[in-house]
């Protein structure tokens, strides 16, 4: 197995894509708010690399104010089909403007429209409202150009610990713990 976690990650994930889960990219994100009350909830991954697994989001939401609260968090990403789970936890960091710029475009119209007719996780009185908001911006946009909004930004975990789960019979499961040194990553195996 390779001892570079994220060629790991990668492998798996791959994997996952090969055997068709749905959405292999859903990962529960598990953050906390100064008080440490932990809200959970599922995000799209869309970037890993050494530096870290990327998401985007509107900074409104609960999950980006907490983030700026604490910036700790921590992804669960299971694949049923392959039996396989990765858990990461770590610090997260902003994503540059240029790189949040790049992915907004490559996003469907209509995911920008609604990113621009919501403010994610506020009360709402009614969704008549919600769509009445999302029709004004879809004839005051036309085309594919959609600005994106300020609040609407990336989030980067840079890993601290990543840990690999495969399932394996009578529940005697393989579990791997990599956790980040100066010198690189240090592996340990742990009991199921």
């Amino acid at each position: 197995m390779p001892a570079d976690p994220l060629v790991r990650f990668r492998r798996w994930f791959d994997e996952a894509r090969r055997a068709r889960v749905p959405l292999p990219e859903a990962m529960a994100l598990a953050t906390a708010d100064a008080a440490g009350r932990p809200s959970v909830r599922f995000v799209l991954l869309k970037g890993a690399d050494e530096r870290g697994f990327v998401f985007f989001t509107d900074a409104r939401s609960r999950k980006g104010r907490e983030l700026r609260e604490n910036p700790r968090a921590s992804v669960a990403i299971y694949w049923d089909a392959v039996g396989k789970q990765v858990r990461i936890e770590g610090r997260t960091e902003g994503v540059a403007p240029a790189e949040v710029d790049r992915y907004w475009k490559t996003r469907p119209r209509q995911s920008r429209l609604a990113a621009l007719s919501s403010t994610q996780s506020a009360r709402l009185a009614g969704r008549a409202s919600l769509m009445a908001r999302w029709r004004k911006l879809h004839r005051r946009y036309p085309g594919d150009e959609v600005p994106r909004p300020s609040y609407w930004t990336g989030f980067r975990l840079v890993p601290e610990t990543i840990e690999f789960w495969r399932h394996r019979e009578h529940r005697l499961h393989d579990r791997e713990l990599f956790v980040r040194t100066r010198r690189g990553w240090s592996r340990t195996l742990l009991q199921p």
